[in-house]
């Protein structure tokens, strides 16, 4: 009997190639919400990775292709955070619970692995179509999350509430951390997060 032995470098190397890429996004998933995607470069990316600028083009076909991929990853981060919320509280206590995570300081303060919306919003606007497309996706979802934690969910009323809900939610990040008056910022997210609660109970 012959036993034909398999070269199993090839799958090894690939194996490695799909951890180094998965390690660029996860870089830069952190570094647009940082820096924001203008402030985001290749060879940054690719030192903090631990990479030599020349290995970029062997993962991405351009810059753009990468911003893509790190958007979609920091969309997934925050879609899983939220949804790791929902999961872990009884029913009928996830919108407030989600309310509070998303509007508390330790939200506020940690921008790179937070809501990519309030990081990243008044710039998608001027990002590739790749880009908008996975930010487009993420807001649907985080819509639809929040609609179903109404208890009119279904009807044309939950579906509005839920846009206000991401407009206040997001929109009050996004000005917290603008300021730089700690007094101000508190406001804004505590009266966002009063108004929410009291309108979604």
């Amino acid at each position: 009997m012959i036993c034909i032995m398999r070269n199993s470098k090839p799958n090894t190397r690939a194996a490695a190639k799909d951890a180094t890429h998965d390690r660029i996004v996860s870089v830069a998933a952190r570094a647009i919400r940082r820096s924001g995607y203008d402030g985001t470069g290749v060879a940054d990316i690719m030192k903090e990775a631990g990479l030599t600028h020349g290995a970029f083009y062997a993962h991405f076909a351009s810059r753009e292709a990468m911003l893509a991929e790190a958007a979609q990853r920091a969309c997934a981060e925050s879609a899983a955070a939220a949804a790791d919320v929902v999961a872990k509280v009884p029913s009928g206590t996830a919108l407030p619970a989600m309310l509070n995570g998303y509007l508390s300081k330790e939200h506020l303060g940690h921008v790179d692995i937070g809501c990519p919306l309030a990081a990243l919003g008044s710039e998608t606007s001027r990002q590739a179509p790749e880009v908008r497309r996975v930010t487009t996706r993420h807001i649907k979802e985080m819509i639809d999350l929040v609609a179903r934690q109404l208890p009119d969910w279904g009807q044309p009323g939950a579906h509005e509430r839920a846009l206000v809900t991401i407009s206040t939610m997001v929109g009050a990040l996004l000005l917290a951390r603008a300021v730089d008056e700690p007094a101000l910022s508190d406001s804004l997210r505590e009266a966002a997060l009063k108004h929410l609660t009291a309108v979604g109970s």
